[in-house]
């Protein structure tokens, strides 16, 4: 490939892809999502299902995949009632863009992330022949260091429209400084706009199923230079909210979750329980 200094993706964002393509592979009917832009985007080895976290790790497949397919109903529903702009912090190899044009189409979509990320994401979906649309823009930013909202301004981002915003599987990653820097801006958007946003649960308030996985992921994490730093109970996550200036918020959890998903699946396929959503929304 050309331009093999730009660097890949960090892991998660490509382990995250290969799991939405894994439950497109492996998983049965009917699918949460089919998203298999991801593994187009990395082209694994032939043996990438092998891999002990594609192999080990289904229940977090489901959770991630229920997560994209939460957003995509959220980010469709709110388009047909007017919402033109979607905002994606921590997109990662988001697909819907690519996947969705029959909505996409009618948004401007701003991923936001690291430089690294956005730049080989563009750069394979150029050589791919899949293209990057006009009303998808990539914005580069270290969240730590750097204000995503500038960022998201300089790319043509109207602050006077509502807006979806979307930021899932990132809050763990972020110092608790960084979220409530995240919380506060969003909540300075216009009426009905609507912030989604996932936060992790501390591994004593998981399923007893699921702490061991957690406890091997948050080493894993650590060893691969990405370690996970905030947890947040449900009541401390609407906590949070409320300090960042939203009125109007709630938590769906992982219950909620396989209510709207998971029920009566052939292959009992249900989600971890570390993950929960904040839906907050400006009246």
């Amino acid at each position: 490939m050309e331009n093999k200094h730009i660097a890949l993706p960090d892991s998660t964002a490509m382990r995250t892809a290969l799991w939405r393509a894994l439950h497109a592979q492996a998983d049965a009917k009917p699918l949460i999502i089919e998203d298999e832009i991801g593994l187009k985007l990395i082209a694994p080895p032939d043996d990438w299902q092998e891999r002990p976290d594609m192999q080990f790790t289904k229940r977090l497949r489901a959770s991630v995949v229920a997560r994209a397919r939460f957003m995509e109903d959220l980010i469709t529903g709110q388009s047909l009632q007017g919402i033109q702009q979607y905002v994606i912090l921590g997109a990662g190899l988001d697909s819907f863009a690519q996947r969705r044009p029959d909505i996409a189409s009618g948004l401007q979509i701003y991923e936001i992330d690291q430089p690294c990320t956005l730049q080989w994401k563009e750069r394979r979906l150029k050589e791919l022949g899949i293209g990057v649309p006009g009303y998808l823009h990539f914005v580069s930013v270290d969240f730590e260091t750097s204000s995503w909202w500038e960022a998201l301004l300089n790319a043509g981002f109207d602050s006077r429209k509502p807006a979806v915003v979307a930021c899932t599987g990132v809050s763990l990653y972020l110092t608790k400084k960084a979220i409530m820097a995240t919380l506060r801006q969003a909540a300075t958007l216009p009426p009905h706009s609507t912030l989604a946003m996932t936060f992790y649960l501390p591994v004593e308030l998981t399923d007893e199923e699921d702490k061991p996985l957690m406890e091997m992921s948050i080493k894993g994490a650590a060893a691969s230079g990405t370690p996970m730093i905030s947890f947040f109970s449900p009541d401390q996550v609407l906590v949070l909210a409320r300090k960042a200036g939203f009125r109007k918020a709630t938590t769906i959890s992982t219950k909620d979750m396989e209510q709207s998903y998971f029920a009566n699946r052939t292959d009992h396929l249900s989600p971890a329980s570390g993950e929960i959503f904040l839906l907050a929304t400006i009246p």
